[in-house]
């Protein structure tokens, strides 16, 4: 299903088959006589008797062929609130037959500022589907009309085509199964963003070699695939400032290769590479609406599997930053991709930060479930601008702890450490004390534990299961409230 939006004035219909209005938060409605004939409001007064006014959303089917749509508006509505008031629209409504909409945008307060730009970024991430493979796909398509003037400049309308094509892109990738988008496809795909006007650098295996990214490179040795560090710039300034760096884990399936993961529930290790697709969408996202900052996404791609040529627990691989790491659990393989990336970030771009973005752990899906990421970080502000935008964007961070305290758990007897904490507790925290190690020269740095956000069975607000693009919407919102 797709939703066409158009803001021009001699698209609207004359006689539209849904018109939507907006009231506040009493439903009181004598300032919409207006806009309604006689015997319409004198029907919808009427009606008032038999609906349940605790619902923001009242539809009164004037006739056969044409429905009133009164949407209630409380005081003080945030723009998540207001998202999320559309997202409820598109469930409502979603499969009516008939599917044009006239939102008057006269009929909105005057001090809600881009309400009506807000509601309908709403509706169209609740529209997400991935049906690629459905052989018989739902053709209903909704079309949206905007009458009225209240509308978002077309600055506001380009940044939120943006973001959601920059989330629906997240979505794609991260709903692609395993035998589709393999690492050789994905850098294939990344190549293919130069279009939107990325700066796009793919290191193949015989450079990642050269570079000495082992630890990255150990991952996907066991795959008939090949491993791949892809970079994508980003220039919105035409100044040489610093870029904001963002890390991303592609682990396009996780097998967890020789510690070989239980089979129930393992076809979800396709969304092991979610990291990476929300770094994916959120440069796509940039380039599109054009924002003014320097920006470098990285992500390395590998596929872990057991094959004759894996990984073996037990064995020492000497990363990029020269450090040795001694395998214990081949599983714990996601660390070991991101070491390398940190490192090759924070030496080529020399950012002004770094945020990395991983499903890492089960254990943060434990300490958190699926209502928070967990974050961990080496600076205070960093910290705290994304808490700032998670909270806006309801894509919640919930800071954990680190401490040099934790070192002792991954310290190796045979290498500088290993790569899991063999005495048990703490596994999350412990992850990130690992990749800590590799951020060499005090660059604030935010590591993203998403295991729990990227994939929803059940749905959220915004989403209707599935991949959530969670992430691409909270970055967009860091850079834009703090870096432009």
């Amino acid at each position: 299903m797709s939703v066409s939006i158009n803001y021009k004035k001699n698209t609207i219909k004359k006689n539209p088959s849904n018109i939507v209005l907006f009231v506040d938060e009493k439903f009181n409605i004598l300032s919409l006589k207006k806009y309604l004939k006689n015997s319409e409001y004198s029907f919808i007064s009427d009606m008032f008797k038999t609906k349940n006014l605790k619902q923001r959303i009242l539809d009164f089917d004037i006739n056969s062929k044409k429905k009133i749509i009164l949407v209630s508006l409380e005081k003080n509505l945030s723009d998540s609130k207001v998202e999320n008031l559309g997202a409820k629209f598109y469930d409502k409504f979603k499969d009516l037959k008939q599917n044009e909409f006239v939102f008057n945008s006269e009929t909105i307060p005057n001090k809600l500022k881009n309400l009506i730009g807000y509601f309908l970024h709403g509706l169209k991430l609740k529209s997400y589907t991935f049906n690629k493979y459905k052989t018989k796909k739902n053709k209903n398509n909704i079309s949206i009309y905007i009458s009225g003037n209240n509308k978002p400049s077309l600055k506001d309308q380009i940044k939120f085509r943006s973001i959601e094509e920059g989330t629906f892109y997240t979505r794609d990738l991260v709903s692609e199964p395993g035998n589709v988008l393999h690492p050789d496809e994905y850098a294939r795909r990344l190549n293919a963003l130069k279009k939107d006007g990325l700066k796009i650098n793919i290191y193949d295996e015989k450079k990642l070699k050269k570079l000495g990214m082992n630890t990255l490179l150990g991952v996907g040795q066991g795959s008939i695939r090949g491993s791949y560090l892809v970079t994508m710039e980003w220039n919105g300034l035409n100044d040489k400032s610093k870029p904001l760096a963002f890390v991303g884990k592609g682990v396009c399936f996780d097998t967890g290769g020789i510690s070989l993961k239980p089979a129930k529930f393992m076809e979800d290790m396709t969304y092991d590479m979610a990291g990476s697709a929300v770094v994916v969408g959120l440069m796509k996202s940039l380039a599109l609406r054009k924002a003014k900052i320097n920006a470098v996404g990285v992500v390395g791609l590998v596929e872990n599997m057991p094959g004759g040529n894996a990984q073996r627990p037990g064995d020492i691989v000497k990363s990029y930053s020269g450090k040795t790491v001694e395998i214990l659990n081949t599983d714990a393989e996601g660390r070991l991709v991101l070491a390398d990336a940190l490192t090759y970030t924070e030496e080529k771009f020399k950012p002004k930060f770094i945020v990395d973005l991983a499903t890492l752990t089960g254990a943060i899906i434990v300490s958190l479930g699926s209502e928070y990421a967990g974050l961990f970080s080496n600076d205070d502000k960093l910290s705290n601008q994304l808490i700032n935008a998670g909270e806006n964007v309801e894509e919640k961070v919930w800071r954990m702890p680190l401490n040099k305290n934790f070192d002792k758990l991954i310290d190796s007897k045979n290498a500088d450490m290993q790569n899991i904490n063999y005495v048990g507790g703490a596994g999350s925290t412990t992850a990130a004390q690992f990749l800590q190690r590799f951020i060499l020269n005090k660059t604030p740095w935010a590591h993203l534990d998403i295991a729990g956000m990227a994939f929803s069975k059940y749905g959220g607000a915004l989403n209707s299961g599935g991949a959530t693009g969670y992430g691409v919407r909270l970055l967009n919102k860091l850079i834009e409230d703090n870096y432009e």
